[in-house]
């Protein structure tokens, strides 16, 4: 075969993985670490689906910091080139809706170790499918995300549904309520720990969907990419808190955080 026959092979092999419908997952992404499964591994068993209670809004304690007061995004930025500009999401009857290709947000404090309250709603009306459907994400420390998706109804890879650690765990069951609707996560978050560069504790999350328990202090394998293996790369002790923007207009609101600290801490 010539050289330009090979090139023009290669192309079009190109061509047809990037056109390739990964709606329910990939069969050659990396193995994931001491796993049989796949990131994103089409055949890994979806959870089973299960109807939630009624919803209860969560009022914050009083220790807690407001990330959100359904008035305005004084808490939040949108990192430009390394510095603050204000978000450009839209706010409106005390929700904040995602603009898309206006950048993801974040916390212009910063956190480790963390409970975090956070309700949330994939568009009413239904456009796309699997993962370009009511996509978005928070992410600890800028880089270890619980999945935010619209999972009613919605076959996608299991390791990338609502309330997955993204490419890693998919979540116990499926909890999601109706397109439009509010769904609530409770989330504990512990930070990963380095000394010298190396890790010496990897982060944890317990996430809890609609009052329903989706992971029990599952542990992160690392930063969670799309369709390759996490890994941990030393950074902060504190990191700010990332809601991403995925081009879906998911709505925010009653957002609130607790640092957590020992019984005998200050």
């Amino acid at each position: 075969m010539s050289f330009r026959n090979i090139l023009a092979f290669l192309i079009c092999a190109g061509a047809a993985f990037a056109q390739a419908d990964h709606t329910l997952g990939y069969d050659n992404t990396p193995l994931i670490p001491n796993s049989k499964w796949r990131v994103h591994d089409s055949s890994r068993p979806r959870p089973r689906v299960i109807t939630p209670g009624a919803p209860v809004s969560t009022p914050a304690p009083s220790d807690a910091i407001i990330l959100f007061d359904g008035k305005d995004l004084s808490k939040w930025m949108t990192p430009v080139k390394g510095q603050p500009t204000e978000p450009k999401w839209k706010v409106e009857n005390g929700y904040f809706e995602v603009v898309p290709r206006s950048g993801s947000i974040q916390t212009r404090d910063k956190f480790q170790d963390v409970q975090l309250h956070v309700e949330w709603a994939a568009p009413a009306k239904i456009e796309g499918k699997s993962q370009d459907r009511g996509n978005s994400g928070i992410m600890f420390m800028t880089r270890y995300e619980v999945q935010v998706l619209d999972s009613f109804e919605n076959p996608t890879y299991a390791d990338g549904q609502a309330g997955s650690l993204y490419g890693q765990w998919p979540p116990l069951v499926n909890v999601m309520r109706k397109p439009g609707e509010w769904n609530a996560y409770d989330i504990v978050f512990e930070a990963p720990r380095f000394k010298d560069g190396q890790l010496v504790k990897s982060a944890y999350a317990t996430v809890f969907h609609n009052g329903v328990v989706l992971q029990n202090r599952q542990e992160y394998l690392g930063d969670t990419p799309h369709a390759k293996n996490g890994k941990y790369v030393d950074h902060g002790a504190e990191e700010p808190l990332m809601l991403q923007n995925h081009n879906s207009s998911v709505r925010y609101r009653n957002i609130w955080i607790r640092k957590l600290r020992g019984y005998d801490e200050p």
